[in-house]
């Protein structure tokens, strides 16, 4: 079940988000009303150089004063203020949705290449580990995941979507199945600048888990999704691999098609699955992935879960169903269905 999707302007053109909760919403039945959620990129061009914190809070009285001194000790909050909402009669109000424009000190981090990153993502691992009451739901530049509890219109609706405009966006409507239906377990999943929207399960998640807290990770969301992130995190951000070479390790050929590859391809495919054998990912699943210059769409090696492509000018379409995208383009140009196993990757204009 669940229903996913995701579009990408690839010059950078903004988009409101009333298409994107017409889009999500023609796949109701893929949900059951416990999870729903939205990101954008683009939405926070006046603090573009912060990284804008979403948080749940379970009672701001109690709970936000011990975030703003953690925060305080690492860096500058530039500016914070409660998300607006509003009211749903079909959605209860579980956690006090809150935003940080933060600017990290580097000076404080250890030798690395991207030091304020690695401040933000220790941060985000801390505060959802201990669960004082905050939960950080998003953590990148000039982006914001909005998700909650209900169906994707009443969440929609609750954030008033459509006042935000972005160049590319990621819809979620879940069905949660192994994992209980709450607020932080809801898509998309962020780390920084990448966010994640997953349709079906991870069946290697114990493995995928044990691999990805050996990096300093700590999953602490009731859900297989976040393991996704962060592996994109690290594959990517950390190890530095291109998206290409990164869904190859997530999702790689069978050992069959990587002996049938012409001249030098099965030489690193061989290595990219031996370096990566516990990132490599089982089970049923279609994800969209996206960060500010990127979005990418990838299946399991035998397509146990629906993933649909359209094109449109420069507009490029990921949705589990071709319904959804042509509820957002009626005049859709294209619509392909890629090969199990086979990524499909949209890059905005430099």
């Amino acid at each position: 079940m669940c229903g996913i999707i995701g579009v990408m302007d690839k010059k950078r053109r903004t988009m409101d988000g009333s298409g994107i909760r017409q889009a999500l919403s023609m796949m109701n039945e893929r949900g059951s009303g416990e999870g729903a959620g939205y990101v954008a990129y683009g939405i926070y061009p006046d603090y573009r150089d912060c990284y804008a914190l979403h948080v749940f809070f379970d009672n701001i009285r109690e709970n936000k004063p011990g975030l703003d001194a953690a925060l305080a000790q690492w860096g500058t909050i530039e500016h914070d203020e409660a998300i607006p909402t509003y009211d749903q009669p079909n959605l209860r109000a579980a956690h006090t949705p809150w935003r940080y424009f933060f600017k990290p000190d580097p000076s404080l981090a250890s030798a690395s290449t991207s030091p304020e990153d690695d401040i933000v993502s220790a941060l985000v691992m801390r505060v959802n580990t201990a669960r004082r009451g905050a939960l950080i739901v998003s953590s990148g530049k000039n982006l914001g995941v909005f998700k909650a509890g209900g169906w994707p219109e009443d969440v929609a609706d609750f954030y008033r979507i459509e006042n935000y405009e972005g160049y590319t966006w990621l819809a979620h409507n879940r069905y949660p199945t192994n994992t209980p239906g709450w607020w932080g377990g809801a898509h998309p999943f962020n780390l920084l600048g990448w966010s994640v929207v997953h349709n079906g399960e991870i069946t290697s998640y114990g493995t995928n888990r044990r691999y990805i807290e050996s990096f300093g990770y700590t999953c602490t969301m009731f859900t297989d999704t976040e393991v996704v992130a962060y592996l994109i995190d690290l594959l990517m951000r950390r190890h530095g691999l291109d998206v290409d070479f990164a869904v190859r390790a997530l999702a790689p050929p069978f050992w069959k098609e990587i002996d049938r590859m012409p001249e030098a391809e099965p030489e690193w495919n061989r290595a990219l699955r031996l370096t990566y054998a516990s990132a490599m990912m089982n089970g049923p699943f279609a994800i969209v992935a996206a960060d500010a210059d990127t979005m990418v769409g990838f299946t399991d090696r035998s397509k146990l879960r629906p993933m649909v492509v359209g094109e449109c000018a420069d507009r490029l379409y990921i949705s589990s169903e071709e319904a959804a995208i042509r509820a957002m383009e009626p005049k859709i140009e294209s619509i392909t269905m890629p090969a199990a196993g086979e990524p499909v990757i949209g890059r905005v204009a430099p």
